[in-house]
């Protein structure tokens, strides 16, 4: 085998190497995007380990106590309930309605079971139901206020009173005063239906209201007369029947303001002998308003329903005994 030299290649200065391959200096830019691609990478490292560390950490509590919950939070028993209500329930009303064990822990409660049973009565229109650790239970409500009044009666059984709130929800009523409710009108020709354990709303109560409400702002006095308002008119023609102390019938107009018919009421009522007592006035014609009188005076209607005819200062309302509306 002949053998052939090695012969080393010979020694070249930097500048005699061609300037495309000589290495290039690493341009300030290209250090940052370097240093921030590092820190990068360090900060997702720490993170994953964070992660995992907290996942750790939830295991082991998850372990020793399957709720994840503090001992205490799991074991208080509810010492407290507090109400806070915009009417007239008191905590007695609430610890009947919430009807809790003796044994009932903050934790064990079904929040949304228990507003439940506060929403079951009528009287309530909203309301909510707070956990306070660590043995509190919180129970706001918003109350319904009554406008009228109603007495009803289902089948053989015994007549009740209900009171009506401005949408028309009927209900029992707890902790008003006797002595306001005494000053409440009665209604009559409405309907009652049932649904479920309640009623279907009285359509049309927000007008009776409105006119309640200016009545007894602009003119108490009159308002304290009046015993009965019927609503049998007031789905076909617009109209609220009032019957007052004495027997005088007044009746109003819906397309009209109130305010302006309670006016013209007040100035005929201030106008009016004593010898010659108010029986019919229509205020729901405008300006023209027929008026009859107890006596036979001139009068722009016809015959008028005298006392006899007029409704009871207690109209029982039928209630139908069954109903096929959902609950």
């Amino acid at each position: 085998m002949s053998k052939v030299p090695f012969k080393l290649p010979e020694t070249r200065s930097w500048r005699e190497i061609p300037q495309q391959v000589r290495p290039r200096a690493m341009s300030r830019e290209g250090r940052r995007r370097l240093a921030m691609r590092g820190f990068r990478f360090a900060l997702g490292a720490f993170a994953i380990g964070l992660v995992g560390w907290g996942a750790w950490e939830i295991s082991s509590v998850l372990g020793e106590n399957p709720s994840g919950l503090p001992a205490a939070a799991k074991s208080e028993r509810v010492r407290n309930l507090i109400l806070v209500t915009d009417g007239v329930l008191d905590k007695t009303w609430l610890a009947k309605t919430l009807a809790l064990p003796g044994d009932a822990t903050l934790m064990g409660l079904d929040l949304i079971q228990l507003r439940s049973k506060v929403l079951a009565d009528a009287q309530v229109s909203s309301a909510s139901v707070i956990r306070n650790f660590p043995d509190t239970l919180t129970v706001r409500v918003s109350e319904r206020s009554p406008v009228v009044r109603m007495m009803a009666q289902s089948g053989s059984e015994s007549p009740r009173m209900f009171l009506v709130s401005r949408d028309g929800v009927c209900f029992e009523g707890t902790g008003f005063d006797p002595a306001m409710v005494a000053t409440l009108p009665w209604i009559e020709g409405v309907r009652l239906i049932r649904r479920g354990s309640s009623f279907v709303p009285i359509e049309n109560m927000s007008a009776v209201a409105d006119l309640l409400a200016s009545a007894k702002l602009e003119a108490e006095a009159l308002y304290g007369t009046w015993q009965v308002i019927s609503l049998a008119h007031l789905g076909s023609d617009g109209l609220i029947e009032v019957y007052a102390r004495g027997g005088m019938k007044v009746t109003f107009g819906t397309n009209e303001d109130y305010l302006r018919q309670i006016a013209r009421l007040d100035l005929i009522n201030a106008s009016t002998d004593a010898t010659r007592p108010l029986r019919d006035v229509n205020l729901s014609l405008g300006s023209q308003v027929p008026v009859a009188y107890g006596t036979a005076a001139p009068s722009l209607v016809g015959p008028m329903d005298g006392p006899e005819h007029a409704p009871s200062t207690q109209p029982l309302i039928a209630i139908p005994q069954f109903s096929n509306l959902p609950h």
